[in-house]
């Protein structure tokens, strides 16, 4: 069990692409996509994860989060349960001084979104922002994945 510190950004260029030391694809859907828990499913790479996260707290940026590997075939059979609306994008990793920003690039319904996380030890830690890094949408539930499965990019005004 353990608690989820992370700030939320929009990306106004590609420019991380450069900096990235890895991507990785990921497809991911949800069992429940409850706004109190969510219970997700994810293949990334050749590796599969259950994951539960809880409701955030009331900056929007802290939760709960308890995630499990398991193996390949159980999230393959799992995905075929889960609700309509699978999220599929590719991840980047991208250092910026000591943090590491996670930055995915949406396809499919959400093509043309792109948003980048940077996970902290606590919600007053300072952190270096890159030139890439454009409007800050921490707690903003629409850019939640869980969220982006039932009311993709493509819909919105």
């Amino acid at each position: 069990m353990s608690v989820e510190i992370e700030r939320k950004f929009l990306v106004n260029s590609d420019d991380f692409i450069a900096q990235a030391s890895s991507h990785t694809r990921i497809v991911q859907a949800y069992l429940n996509s409850n706004k109190q828990r969510t219970v997700r499913v994810r293949i990334r790479g050749q590796q599969g994860f259950l994951t539960i996260k809880g409701a955030s707290n009331e900056s929007g940026l802290s939760r709960y989060e308890w995630e499990k590997d398991i193996p390949l075939a159980e999230a393959e059979q799992l995905l075929t349960l889960c609700e309509p609306g699978a999220i599929d994008k590719v991840r980047y990793l991208v250092s910026v001084a000591q943090h590491i920003f996670e930055v995915d690039v949406f396809a499919g319904d959400n093509h043309g979104l792109v948003v980048a996380e940077v996970e902290l030890g606590s919600e007053q830690e300072c952190f270096e922002k890159p030139s890439w890094l454009g409007q800050e949408v921490t707690g903003q539930t629409q850019y939640y994945n869980s969220q982006l499965s039932q009311n993709p990019f493509k819909n919105w005004p």
